[in-house]
Formats: C-alpha cells, sequence, structure tokens
C-alpha cells in the first residue's frame, strides 16, 4: 500500500494551484492600470518583478526535469516538443534548458531565483560566468563557491550588465594578489582575439544604398559610437528644440555616420595606389547640364555605381571628390582640381560671416554646413566668399535637387521653393 504524502494526488494539487494563478492573472487583466494610484503600479511592478524570478525558478526546475518528455519526442531534450506545442524556437528553448542545467548545478543561483531576487537574465551572467571561473585552471573548488556568493549578493543591487562586469573581476576580489596577474594576462588574450575578430563587409544593395556590418574591438567600437553620436545628437536636439517630430534613431545615427565620412580630413588619408582613396565622379557634359542626368562613381561605367547628376554636382563641393567631365568621345573637358574647392581658411572665414546654414529659418550652427557655390562651377560659378554659401545637409541636397529651385534674398539667406 502507497503512502500519499500530498494528502491528495499530486497532479490534483499542481492543477489547484495552476488554476488559482490563472485566476488572479484573469482579475488583473480585468482591470484598468490606467486608475491606479501611482503607489499601486510600483508596487505592482516590484512584486510581479519577484513573481516572475520564482516562476522562472520553477519553470528551470521542471527543464531540468524533463528527461521523460525527450523520451517522448525522440529529441536529446525537451526543445523538439517546445517547438511543436509551444512554438517557442529550438534554439531559445535549448537555451532555457542549457541555464536550467546550470542553475541546479549552483544551488546559491536556484536560491536566489527562488527568493525572487536574481533574475532568469542575472542567473544567466551568474552561471556562464561561473563556469568559466570553474574551467580556469588557477582557480580552487572554495574559488568557485565564494564567487557565487558575492555574485548573487551583488545581484539584489545591480543590473544584469553591471553583474556581467563584476563578473569579469569577482576572482580579483577574492585574492587580488593571486588573480590580477591572471586577469591582465585574460584581458591581454580578449584583446588579441578581438583583433583577429575585426571585420567590415561593405556591399552595394542596388537601389541607391550601400549595406555594411562588421565588429570592432571595443575601445576602436566605443570611439565609433561616440564619434557618430556627435553627428547625430545635434540634430535630435535641433528638432527637440524646434518641437519638430523625431525620425527614428538609428535613421539619425545613420546620418550622422555619413556626415562623419563626409567631413573626414583628406589630408588625414593614406595615399597608396596613386590616389587610391579619392572618388573620382565621372560625367558627360550632356548630362551635366540635365536636371535628371546620371553620373558615375569611378572610372568607368562598366564597374562604377551610377548616381544622379544632383548627387554628383551636391559631391563635388567635397575635395575629397575629383569630378571629371567628359564630351563626345570620351574627352576630358574639364577635371575639378584644388581652385574647384573652398580651401580650409575660405571655409573658416565662411563660418565666421554666415554664423549658421543660410537656407531661410534654418539655425544648423556652421560646424554642420558644407561650403556651396551659389554659381555652380561648372556654370562658371567662382570659388570666391562671394559665391560661397553655408548649408546644412540636407538644405545642401536641395540645393543639387532638380524638384527645388533656389535664390538668395537681399539679407543673404537663400530660399528653396519646389518647382511648379
Amino acid at each position: 500500500m502507497s503512502i500519499d504524502h500530498w494528502g491528495t494526488s499530486p497532479g490534483d494539487v499542481l492543477e489547484v494551484a495552476l488554476a488559482a494563478i490563472e485566476t488572479s492573472l484573469e482579475q488583473l487583466l480585468a482591470m484598468d492600470p490606467t486608475y491606479w494610484r501611482t503607489s499601486q503600479k510600483k508596487d505592482y511592478l516590484a512584486r510581479v518583478e519577484k513573481l516572475q524570478a520564482q516562476q522562472t525558478a520553477l519553470t528551470l526546475r521542471v527543464l531540468a526535469v524533463s528527461g521523460d518528455i525527450a523520451a517522448e519526442t525522440g529529441d536529446k531534450d525537451a526543445s523538439a516538443w517546445m517547438r511543436a506545442e509551444l512554438l517557442v524556437d529550438k534554439g531559445a528553448a535549448r537555451s532555457q534548458i542549457k541555464l536550467a542545467r546550470a542553475v541546479a548545478k549552483y544551488e546559491l543561483v536556484a536560491a536566489g531565483l527562488t527568493a525572487g531576487v536574481v533574475s532568469e537574465a542575472k542567473a544567466r551572467v551568474i552561471t556562464e560566468t561561473l563556469d568559466k571561473i570553474e574551467a580556469d585552471p588557477v582557480t580552487t573548488g572554495e574559488d568557485l563557491v565564494l564567487a557565487g556568493k558575492l555574485l548573487v549578493d551583488y545581484a539584489t543591487q545591480a543590473t544584469a550588465k553591471e553583474l556581467h562586469n563584476a563578473g569579469k573581476r569577482v576572482l580579483t576580489a577574492i585574492d587580488p594578489d593571486r588573480f590580477d596577474e591572471a586577469e591582465a594576462k585574460a584581458l591581454l588574450a580578449e584583446e588579441e582575439r578581438a583583433q583577429q575578430k575585426t571585420a567590415l563587409r561593405v556591399w552595394d544593395n542596388h537601389d541607391g544604398t550601400i549595406g555594411f556590418d562588421g565588429v570592432l574591438p571595443t575601445s576602436i567600437g566605443m570611439r565609433f559610437k561616440k564619434q557618430v553620436e556627435a553627428w547625430a545628437q545635434p540634430r535630435k536636439q535641433r528638432l527637440v528644440d524646434k518641437g519638430a517630430p523625431l525620425p527614428p534613431w538609428e535613421r539619425m545615427m545613420g546620418q550622422g555616420f555619413a556626415r562623419l565620412i563626409e567631413t573626414i580630413d583628406p589630408t588625414a588619408l593614406p595615399r597608396h595606389g596613386g590616389d587610391a582613396t579619392v572618388v573620382n565622379v565621372v560625367i558627360s557634359l550632356e548630362e551635366l547640364r540635365k536636371d535628371l542626368g546620371t553620373a558615375t562613381l569611378g572610372y568607368d561605367e562598366t564597374n562604377g555605381t551610377t548616381i544622379t547628376a544632383a548627387e554628383a554636382r551636391r559631391m563635388a563641393c567635397n575635395a575629397t571628390i575629383i569630378p571629371w567631365v567628359l564630351g563626345g568621345d570620351s574627352e576630358v573637358l574639364d577635371v575639378g582640381r584644388g581652385s574647384r574647392f573652398f580651401v580650409p581658411i575660405q571655409r573658416k572665414a565662411l563660418r565666421l560671416q554666415q554664423k549658421c546654414c543660410q537656407a531661410e529659418g534654418c539655425d544648423m550652427p556652421p560646424e554642420w554646413c558644407d561650403a556651396h557655390h551659389l554659381e555652380p562651377w561648372a556654370a562658371g560659378g567662382r570659388t570666391d566668399l562671394k559665391d560661397g554659401v553655408l548649408l546644412c545637409p540636407h538644405h545642401h541636397r536641395l540645393a543639387h535637387n532638380p524638384a527645388y529651385v533656389h535664390e538668395r534674398l537681399p539679407d543673404g539667406t537663400v530660399r528653396f521653393t519646389r518647382r511648379p
């Protein structure tokens, strides 16, 4: 005769508990938080954060003993069943099962989850850190236990990201004399691996855009991020000041990156293979005169990229671009040289004189503007201060956009009007 330690069937107790949870959630979902007091909202968020950790603790316990589910599906773990029945991506399901096994291995982490003081994200950080410590030949079993205690304690006052950073130095906190040198060696090895992982891929999307992605060492990547943000943030702030709607931050970062590329000092670029760092724009005189003409980035149409004549004229304002104007039979009629571009001292003078973008109603500061010929150089314009005007990137594009016309007003500002 078997003894029922639950007083009833375990399945019945589980059913009652789950039904109670479902009923409570239904009651909460029937409420409108709009009418909750601030104290109630704070209390709800704090308590649910703890409940979510405890729910994760229970779920991981179940997954850690889900071998019978795997036996039914014929898979090595329960991930196949989770994919078929719960519609959880197999990778995510296996990640959960891996975490379940890790938490079962580290009792302090499991206890932290059960108490609601360690979230799932923090448990993942702690177990991954402890796995690395366990694999370190320098550490002992005592080091592992102490590191686990320190990380679980710190989890009560830190975010997952802060916990991750602390995990990198937890051994040094245990015994500085023993682990300082080991940490330095580990950092050096990490930096060397980062150099090996450094990569950049660039491709033509054939829709007017260039795609790219890549990996940079942390020290370089953070500088890259800061420099792009330095170009994107002022645009955002000016839109905020004007009460204008903000575009997605990703778009502003992309525009900031484009601006960063356009403002690189060409004299600082390496010169190899002649002028390999110079971009050549090839355009026929006939196409140059058209509002909707086309040009080629590169030396020939076969290997180059086609752009509009308007974009070619805008690019010609920058010293890193050499425009080649061809007549019939590819005869070179004109080549833009240094005299075609505003030299640094002229740009400084324009900034001193004009203070901001000269487009009517625009106050973009001069540091963010391009020097533009009001009379295009192709039409006989001169590179002098009288013919020069500062325009922000947006209005500079309008100046070369055939859909718009512009005129200089008596006060020196430039008015843009869409063609009828």
